[in-house]
């Protein structure tokens, strides 16, 4: 495993020899090869965040440089003229909200007077790992 590669662990404390992508500053005597792949001598920080291929190129996230982060995108939907418009539930589940796969359950219900509803889905369904990185 080269130096430097995020891997996914699933306990709280690194093998020897590796570090948490915490956002930890280190030191380039110590790591010379870590510095050469993070050289502002900062490892990122992955805790809470999904890791995304590089566009370079393609077309499909412009602009992004390598190891930057990037805010949430909301994905809102919009039902109209549901029913009479009055205490309706909405309710998505099995992973499905909207018709946007991989979303964990969402339960909406109203009881005002409308034609539709708003709502907003972010986040996939995940299971949380250590990011760790080889340091020597």
């Amino acid at each position: 495993m080269p130096v430097g590669v995020p891997v996914p662990w699933p306990l709280e404390t690194p093998p020897t020899g590796w570090l948490k992508c915490n956002g930890a500053a280190f030191s380039s005597e110590k790591y010379p090869n870590l510095a050469k792949v993070y050289p502002t001598n900062k490892l990122p920080d992955l805790r809470g965040e999904f890791i995304r291929g590089w566009d370079d190129g393609r077309g499909v996230d412009n602009g992004r440089a390598l190891l930057s982060s990037q805010e949430a995108t909301n994905f809102s939907q919009r039902a109209g003229n549901i029913g009479d418009g009055a205490g309706h539930a909405i309710n998505f589940h099995d992973g499905i909200v909207g018709n946007q796969p991989g979303f964990s359950r969402f339960n909406f219900t109203s009881n005002s007077v409308g034609d539709g509803i708003n709502f907003v889905a972010v986040r996939p369904r995940n299971i949380a790992f250590n990011y760790i990185v080889r340091a020597a």
